[in-house]
């Protein structure tokens, strides 16, 4: 059960379910309520017509043993003003309801004048009432009674009449709630088999839209499943031709598959390449090694220490492209942008310094690397030349590095700043490294909210500019 309520098809359904089942519930009520209210005020206009009919002919003088009590088999009670039964219905075997349970008719006592009397005098009104007057008021209550032996629910009725010579009297009668409790009963009968159907209906409607809404959700995961077990990061999940939340879900999937499978392919191009950059500094060393441990006097330590080198700077370089990929944040340290480019520039020959002081934030270590491997590029390609500027330009730090080289074609540009991309092919490793100093430099200029681009300089070179936000 746990298990089946788990789908999200199911619990949409169930849900659903629950609240129209709950809004059904409140309406069926509030419709029984308001047809009960409505039906019954109708019997306790019906029983408030024959009470006023009846108090009707009592002030107009009318004898109790004269009064029509007997029409439409409603029960009617005439009481005194001492609470005495004085007239009834004639077939009025039982009533509850009215206050007086009794059924038949008490004799009047007869006063001095000969007069039929209540026991109720004159004396005894309490004089809200004129004489042949009706009171406008009428109260209502709910009882049972039983008239020729059918028992039945009325709704009473009571109205009160001041009679000459007879003091107050009070009149109920009753109308018949039969046909109202039918009405109401088959209204609940309608409720109770129609309401499971609807629900039955609501529960098929939104399990069947629920299921052709996920299906592409379902394809979606299917895939994904397919793409986990084959490790195929160059398939896609289906798009459904929709415009909704599951189409930009699909759209968004692959978005993702296809960062993730650019990741992976640079994740194994930069393995192949650094295994390949690797191999030949490594043979060369070991050859050195071997031939020096059989003729100590032919071993060239120079070319062993520089081989070294190279594998220590490689290593370097390497562990750093490693940290930057796995988002290590730069440090928040504040410092002047122009003094790391002149400690980066001193010492180098043919290079022209013009820094203006500047302040950044972030790592002094990465952005001198940064600086380090622009001057060795420029110093690679320049025929005589390296122009260095460090200036603060609309908000941004902005440091350019140009050569009087041969430049970068415009084919190139971007492509420079990919890991072990060397344009020159015929270029020895030696003389042009491996291909990372540019990689790194941009690197480090993302990690550092700027950026990192090359056009051409003013004399013909490269112009390498960097632009990083200031303080």
């Amino acid at each position: 059960m746990r298990r089946a309520l788990g789908s999200v098809r199911a619990r949409a359904t169930l849900g659903a379910t629950v609240v129209v089942a709950v809004a059904l519930v409140a309406a069926g009520t509030a419709v029984l309520l308001s047809l009960w209210s409505n039906l019954s005020g109708q019997a306790g206009t019906q029983a408030e017509r024959t009470a006023r009919a009846v108090a009707a002919d009592l002030a107009a003088g009318t004898a109790y043993g004269e009064l029509s009590l007997d029409a439409d088999d409603r029960p009617v009670q005439v009481v005194d003003a001492a609470g005495r039964l004085v007239a009834a219905s004639e077939d009025l075997e039982r009533i509850s309801g009215t206050g007086v349970a009794a059924v038949r008719p008490q004799a009047p006592a007869s006063t001095a004048d000969g007069h039929d009397g209540s026991g109720a005098g004159e004396d005894e009104d309490d004089g809200s009432l004129s004489p042949g007057e009706i009171d406008e008021d009428v109260s209502f209550t709910d009882g049972s009674a039983t008239v020729e032996g059918d028992e039945a629910d009325y709704r009473f009725a009571t109205v009160r009449v001041e009679v000459d010579d007879k003091g107050t009297l009070t009149v109920h009668a009753g109308a018949p709630l039969s046909a109202e409790q039918s009405a109401v009963s088959t209204a609940l009968t309608v409720m109770l088999i129609g309401f499971p159907l609807l629900l039955g209906v609501v529960a098929g409607v939104t399990w069947l839209v629920t299921r052709r809404a996920l299906r592409p959700v379902e394809g979606i995961r299917a895939e994904m499943a397919a793409i986990t077990a084959s490790e195929d990061l160059a398939r896609r999940v289906p798009v459904p031709d929709t415009h909704d939340e599951v189409a930009r879900l699909a759209r968004t999937t692959n978005e993702t598959l296809a960062a993730l499978e650019t990741s992976v392919e640079r994740q194994r191009r930069f393995v192949a390449d650094a295994s390949h950059e690797l191999r030949s500094p490594i043979a060369s060393l070991r050859t050195q090694l071997e031939v020096g441990a059989a003729h100590p006097e032919l071993l060239d330590v120079d070319g062993a220490v520089e081989d070294t080198v190279r594998l220590q700077r490689l290593a370097a370089d390497l562990l750093l492209l490693a940290r930057l990929d796995a988002g290590e944040r730069p440090a928040d340290a504040r410092f002047d942008l122009a003094e790391v480019v002149r400690e980066q520039a001193e010492g180098r020959a043919g290079l022209t310094v013009e820094a203006g002081a500047v302040e950044v934030a972030g790592s002094r270590t990465q952005l001198g690397r940064l600086v380090a491997n622009l001057l060795d590029n420029a110093q690679r390609h320049a025929r005589s030349a390296v122009t260095v500027s460090v200036r603060r330009e609309e908000g941004r730090a902005v440091v350019q590095v140009a050569d009087d080289g041969d430049g970068v074609p415009v084919d190139d540009r971007e492509r420079v700043f990919e890991r072990f991309v060397r344009l020159d092919a015929a270029r020895s490793r030696d003389d042009g490294g491996a291909g990372l100093g540019l990689a790194i430099a941009r690197d480090v200029a993302v990690r550092h909210g700027g950026t990192l681009t090359v056009r051409e300089a003013t004399v013909g070179g490269a112009l390498f500019e960097l632009r990083l936000p200031v303080i």
